[in-house]
């Protein structure tokens, strides 16, 4: 019957004779059509005289080294997905082609049962080669694959610069099979874009198994993540999948990543290189094939530094890493965001989905939110449930936690009139929302400064926010103190 298999090509490029047969019948019984090469002078005739859909390199050749032959691909822009070999424990050539660009590397000596699915995932991805089918069937699926992909980076809501670079990112990493690290603060978004990275990528159709690190106790760790057979543990009535076995296929998202007891972490380690688990109580190993994306609000770095993560472990998660701002990062995407959690909080309450304007946009720009878009969809939560009919209004408590400060007396008490927001159209809305909306902070926070003294310590404690974020809106605002009396703007700490 045919498969993907059946159109596939594929160049294998090994300069150890027996091994090249090995790996040559053995695709050849999968349905492939495979063409060799021993040398890298070798491989790069065959790619100038003909196109594959992958390409297995060994690392080390007679005439150099693999690399060459990815690096030869990526420079003419080719298609074709490449896979490095390379010898047991040579963590850094495996780390190094994967950020080259490799779809996947294997270690020497080669599992067959694993070099068979990492060679099947690469036809089957995003860029190989389709099962035969019919040209409307073929094109009902790559519209809704461009849907889902679509779907998936539009729940990462921004058009801010800083996210245009996140989700341009994830476009170009989620076709691999390389680890991808997602750094970011509490709160920002990080399971979204793992999300995004699984949805945009040939593992879509697979499951997603999203894991907090820090949640699970760590006498059940190994069973949770390996699996467990039935009395290798009180209570193990039966065999126990673990997360590595539910995500097969797919993706596994580690979050927390940093929280991982160093047991553990050694551990996790071998599953990563190996792609193999022993499930607790087994005496057998088990393939798996998954991909790992991990993510943390720690700085891992750091954490290896003082011994409190592993450096290898690093490296291996580390081999892409992207970078989600905070949100104080990237305030332009505030009225966006609170459209967007507006509708859903809406939604799953039943209710209609309260209007912004500007009086609501002004209190929601004065929130410090530490928290970021976790923080805010809660105060957005608060507002909708203790609001009345009307536009959206954030209650005092909203504003900052404990007794009600002085900008949200400022903002409930007499919101800034229309007529003070610059360059209005015809209809009363402001045509640069950031503009008015940075004009209104302004103003609180020269008035605040001037009951004060000017003294930044006192102004942000009668504000509640920290000495911190005052520093900040005054450097961005462009808000000039005194150049005298210097005991006034003293930052008594």
């Amino acid at each position: 019957m045919p498969t993907a298999s059946t159109s596939a090509t594929i160049l294998v490029v090994d300069d150890e004779p027996d091994l090249r047969t090995l790996y040559e019948l053995t695709l050849l019984r999968e349905g492939y059509r495979v063409e060799t090469a021993g040398s890298v002078q070798e491989g790069s005739a065959q790619l100038q005289s003909q196109h594959f859909d992958v390409v297995i390199t060994d690392m080390r050749l007679p005439d150099g080294v693999g690399m060459e032959l990815l690096l030869l691909l990526r420079e003419q822009s080719r298609t074709e997905r490449c896979i490095v070999m390379t010898a047991y424990g040579s963590a850094e050539n495996a780390v190094e082609a994967l950020r080259a660009g490799a779809f996947d590397y294997l270690t020497k000596p080669v599992d067959l049962r694993q070099f068979r699915q990492v060679v099947a995932s690469a036809v089957q991805g995003i860029g190989g080669v389709p099962a035969p089918a019919s040209p409307q069937t073929a094109a009902t699926a790559a519209s809704g694959n461009q849907d889902l992909n679509a779907s998936a980076l539009q729940a990462l809501v921004g058009n801010s610069q800083a996210m245009q670079l996140v989700k341009q990112r994830i476009a170009k990493v989620a076709k691999g099979m390389a680890p991808v690290l997602i750094h970011g603060e509490s709160g920002t978004g990080k399971e979204l874009v793992a999300r995004a990275l699984h949805a945009c990528s040939q593992r879509a159709n697979g499951p997603m198994v999203a894991v907090n690190c820090g949640a699970i106790p760590e006498n059940l760790l190994e069973a949770e993540f390996f699996g467990a057979r039935k009395g290798s543990y009180t209570g193990a009535a039966q065999d126990r999948p673990g997360y590595f076995q539910a995500a097969q296929g797919g993706t596994l998202f580690l979050d927390e990543i940093g929280d991982l007891p160093l047991a553990m972490q050694a551990k996790l380690l071998r599953a990563i290189q190996e792609r193999k688990i022993r499930p607790l109580g087994s005496t057998q190993e088990e393939s798996v094939d998954v991909r790992i994306v991990s993510a943390t609000h720690r700085d891992l770095g750091t954490g290896v530094q003082t011994g409190n993560f592993r450096q290898d472990l690093y490296y291996r998660l580390n081999v892409i890493e992207i970078e989600l701002p905070a949100l104080r990062e990237r305030r332009e995407d505030l009225s966006l965001l609170c459209q967007a959690l507006l509708k859903k909080l809406a939604k799953e309450s039943g209710l209609a989905t309260p209007a912004l304007d500007e009086t609501s946009l002004a209190q929601i720009a004065l929130l410090p939110l530490p928290g970021n878009v976790r923080e805010l969809e809660n105060v957005l939560h608060r507002a909708i449930a203790l609001g009345d009919d009307g536009p959206l209004r954030i209650p005092p408590n909203g504003l900052q936690s404990g007794n009600e400060s002085a900008a949200s007396r400022a903002l409930t008490a007499a919101p800034p009139p229309l007529q003070e927001a610059p360059a209005e159209s015809p209809a009363g809305l402001p045509e640069n929302l950031q503009g008015w909306l940075d004009e209104q902070e302004r103003s609180i926070l020269v008035r605040a400064l001037q009951d004060n003294g000017f003294n930044r310590t006192a102004t942000a404690a009668r504000l509640g926010i920290s000495l911190r974020q005052i520093r900040y809106r005054i450097d961005r605002l462009g808000i000039d103190l005194p150049a005298e009396g210097g005991k006034h703007q003293t930052d008594n700490a």
